[in-house]
């Protein structure tokens, strides 16, 4: 897998891009002496009633910084989310309500630390702060009128009204060329909506032709980046690219095959005859999935539908018993399948989401404690 962030940073390259690769948290956790002395802090600091251990209630704040590292919304807002903040209490107290040493609570939150690392290592974000520069570079730009053109031949419905057509082409154009997420209720209502009061309101309801777009959709496009120069819009940009690239080098290494096969297998149910159900390769594959460059099932539709694919190629779902060394044998017919499709066909998908808070407050996670700061 590749990723587009570099792309996007290296023209963001004026101060407005910052990549967050996990580097400062590989540094971090890397360093024992830093590392123990962070972790002494964070734990004086929560150990509200210095009994030495931490309960369920002293950890809460961090499992809080933790879900806010992730991008997490606070807790109590989404089931799906709150699910995730009770798993991250869970590695620290076991599953138990019991009381958490500083050895327990400095090897949990490493291990935490270092798979949100290797995450943003694999999928790195770019932190971006629209402002309405680009969207004038893209405006007053030699390829505005055909991109735009091409836009409206894509919407372009004799059931939408111009101030239809405006907002439907808003929401097809993205960071690269200046322009926020417009699905996001904040960037509605406080820029886009205050943009299109500069409209010719008398023109709204009348037939679409190309030229009045291009026209009215320009004066918009004006307002909005007037808008975004008041108020800039931080937001989170990841780009990747699936082309099997991650499958290929762990395909070509057989040492590190057969160690990340065998770890997959381990958890797996097998019969008194030490064989194993096919209808299991799913669940070894989403295992396996970090070390191919691949994402989680579930998580990218062409993703999954690439794999649907290649696992009715090979009868993959069919509830047969097989020996280990066959289970191992189809999975990595499985994962050369995959590399072979997305080599021929490259999987590119990328996200963007605006971030409402500060990005200096939303977490304390890793930011040092006041007896670190303290003259």
């Amino acid at each position: 897998m590749e990723t587009g962030c570099g792309r996007l940073s290296r023209k963001k390259s004026g101060g407005n891009g910052q990549v967050l690769d996990g580097s400062n948290i590989m540094e971090l956790v890397g360093n024992d002496q830093v590392f123990t002395t962070f972790v002494d802090n964070k734990f004086h600091e929560l150990d509200t009633d210095k009994d030495g251990k931490l309960s369920v209630k002293e950890l809460q704040p961090a499992v809080a910084d933790i879900g806010a590292a992730l991008g997490l919304p606070a807790h109590g807002t989404n089931p799906e989310s709150d699910h995730i903040y009770s798993e991250v209490l869970n590695e620290f107290t076991h599953g138990k309500q019991q009381k958490v040493s500083k050895t327990e609570f400095k090897e949990v939150l490493s291990d935490i630390l270092l798979g949100m690392a290797a995450g943003l290592k694999r999928d790195p974000i770019v932190i971006l702060r629209i402002d309405g520069e680009d969207l004038l570079e893209f405006i007053n730009g030699s390829g505005y009128e055909a991109e735009m053109a091409s836009i409206f031949s894509q919407i372009e419905s004799p059931n939408r009204s111009l101030h239809g057509h405006i907002i439907e082409a808003l929401g097809k154009l993205t960071v690269e060329q200046g322009i926020p997420p417009t699905s996001d209720a904040w960037v509605l209502s406080n820029i886009v909506e205050p943009a299109l009061l500069y409209q010719d309101r008398s023109g709204l309801d009348k037939p679409v032709s190309q030229e009045t777009f291009l026209e009215e959709f320009k004066v918009v496009a004006l307002g909005v980046a007037n808008r975004l120069k008041e108020q800039p819009v931080i937001v989170a940009h990841s780009e990747n690219i699936f082309d099997g690239s991650g499958v290929k080098r762990l395909l070509s290494n057989k040492f590190e095959l057969d160690k990340i096969l065998n770890s997959a297998l381990e958890t797996l149910p097998k019969d008194r005859n030490g064989k194993m159900s096919k209808e299991y390769l799913r669940v070894a594959l989403d295992t396996v999935a970090p070390s191919a460059g691949l994402p989680p099932l579930g998580a990218i539709e062409e993703m999954d539908k690439v794999i649907g694919e290649v696992f009715k190629m090979v009868n993959a779902d069919e509830a047969k018993m097989v020996k280990e060394e066959e289970f191992k044998k189809v999975l990595t017919e499985i994962l050369g399948s995959i590399m072979l499709q997305l080599e021929g066909s490259p999987i590119s998908v990328s996200s963007n989401s605006v971030v409402h808070e500060p990005l200096d407050s939303s977490s304390t996670l890793l930011q040092p404690s006041s007896s670190e700061t303290a003259p």
